[in-house]
């Protein structure tokens, strides 16, 4: 009996969000969520979330560690409007209110196996000095009311920001049946070969 084609694709993104480097900053956490095309569906796992508060520590480099799991499985017709990963870092000022420390994007990695991704991250800027001086004294600094611009770039070109810190991400990649859809993400070999059994397809990336 012939198999049946598959109707869809399927891409599984595990990893962590492992921690950051902001060297003015401290106690900080961190907001994630994902952003994909019309044709994209998550299955299972979650699609945002936030981590604990970390604060540096002297015996890792004064880097801010959360190892923050990621699980998620999308489903889709077509790689258009492939997943990104967007990050938010949020921190104290010196008044105690939390204040966005950073945002940053990067798309999900398109070939299987481990991957590992620097983000660098930026904040928006006020326009005036007098802006700037108020949103200091009053603890209300410029922020985006949606996170998900990030990725979209839509607008953004209008605003100005300023880069600060990274974020950095561990991922492991998980692909099924988009070589049965005719789409190549990987050179062949065998490590790359879908499993007889599942199908699914996994290839460490040096």
């Amino acid at each position: 009996m012939a198999a049946s084609n598959p109707s869809v694709f399927l891409l599984t993104v595990n990893g962590n969000i492992e921690g950051a480097n902001f060297p003015e900053y401290d106690n900080l956490y961190c907001k994630y969520c994902f952003v994909y095309g019309h044709d994209w569906a998550p299955t299972t796992g979650l699609e945002e979330g936030i981590t604990q508060i970390a604060s540096k520590s002297s015996q890792a480099s004064h880097r801010l560690i959360w190892n923050f799991p990621l699980a998620t499985t999308f489903k889709s017709t077509n790689p258009s409007g492939w997943p990104q990963l967007v990050v938010s870092v949020y921190g104290p000022d010196v008044f105690g209110n939390d204040v966005v420390r950073g945002y940053g994007a990067t798309h999900i990695p398109f070939t299987p196996g481990q991957h590992t991704k620097t983000i660098p991250m930026f904040v928006p800027e006020p326009t005036w000095r007098l802006q700037k001086f108020t949103g200091w004294l009053t603890g209300r600094r410029p922020e985006y009311t949606d996170p998900k611009v990030v990725a979209q770039g839509e607008g953004r070109e209008v605003t100005r920001v300023h880069s600060q810190g990274f974020v950095s991400v561990s991922f492991l990649i998980m692909t099924k049946d988009m070589k049965k859809m005719d789409y190549d993400t990987g050179p062949s070999g065998p490590a790359n070969k879908p499993s007889a059994t599942s199908g699914w397809s996994t290839e460490e990336q040096p």
